[in-house]
């Protein structure tokens, strides 16, 4: 059996403020985040450090272990850090503003560190941008065209398929349909549930019952509850066109 010990969030502290002296020496702070320091680690969790530069020529992510600890660092200056950003709250998951809103700051530049922090949470207290519409009938027609899978006669294994792929898509319209920040894999359940208990008890039931026995029913009613205040299904007259820069010359 493995071993269930994990660490607390003061050893994780501890580690963390270790690495961001010997391996970052030159970084004004850094915010240690994360599931262990929300004291809901377990014996595989690894520690979130954002490291925060005055300048770097390129920002990068690095995974890697001190001692038994798995550290997964996302080092930036404000400029690269402020791409991503855009990104996070162009695309309603945010990932990087979650990290410094909640994470412990270490570091010489204290004061500098704690007013990011605060324009991070002041982002995430804002909620994400409306779905564009072009955004809104890309889900819809995604949708669509999954359920009308699920309607075919399909083999056990191609409706799991079907709907390890649907799940993702089927939850971001649940929620940011609704004005709220998306979350993918252990953070979907969560932030259903933080939203509407019993919304969050229908999909894990839907779901349940499509990969266990494979009836689709409660799946596809699910689909189209959540479409309907959006126009419902679409596939007629659904038209995508690329961006003119799509070609090779």
């Amino acid at each position: 059996m493995a071993d269930c010990y994990s660490s607390s969030p003061a050893e994780a502290l501890a580690t963390a403020t270790s690495v961001f002296r010997e391996r970052y020496e030159a970084a004004s702070f850094a915010y240690v985040a994360g599931s262990i320091m929300r004291g809901e680690g377990t014996y595989l969790s690894d520690i979130d450090l954002v490291v925060i530069y005055d300048h770097l020529e390129a920002a990068y992510r690095e995974s890697f272990v001190v001692g038994d600890m798995p550290i997964e660092a996302f080092v930036h200056d404000r400029e690269t850090l402020a791409w991503f950003v855009k990104d996070d709250v162009s695309r309603g998951r945010p990932s990087i503003l979650n990290m410094i809103a909640e994470g412990q700051i270490i570091g010489r530049e204290y004061d500098r560190a704690v007013a990011l922090r605060r324009e991070m949470s002041d982002l995430l207290a804002k909620g994400p941008p409306p779905l564009s519409p072009t955004g809104l009938n890309a889900l819809r027609y995604e949708l669509t065209d999954a359920v009308d899978d699920l309607r075919g006669n399909r083999t056990l294994q191609e409706v799991i398929a079907i709907g390890a792929s649907l799940h993702p898509r089927l939850v971001e319209l649940a929620l940011r349909g609704r004005g709220r920040w998306n979350g993918t894999g252990k953070w979907a359940p969560r932030l259903l549930r933080e939203i509407d208990v019993e919304l969050a008890d229908r999909f894990d039931r839907a779901f349940q019952t499509l990969f266990t026995n494979g009836d689709v029913h409660p799946v596809i009613e699910l689909v189209e509850a959540e479409l309907a205040p959006h126009g419902g299904t679409l596939f007629d007259g659904d038209c995508r066109v690329a961006p003119g820069s799509w070609r090779v010359i």
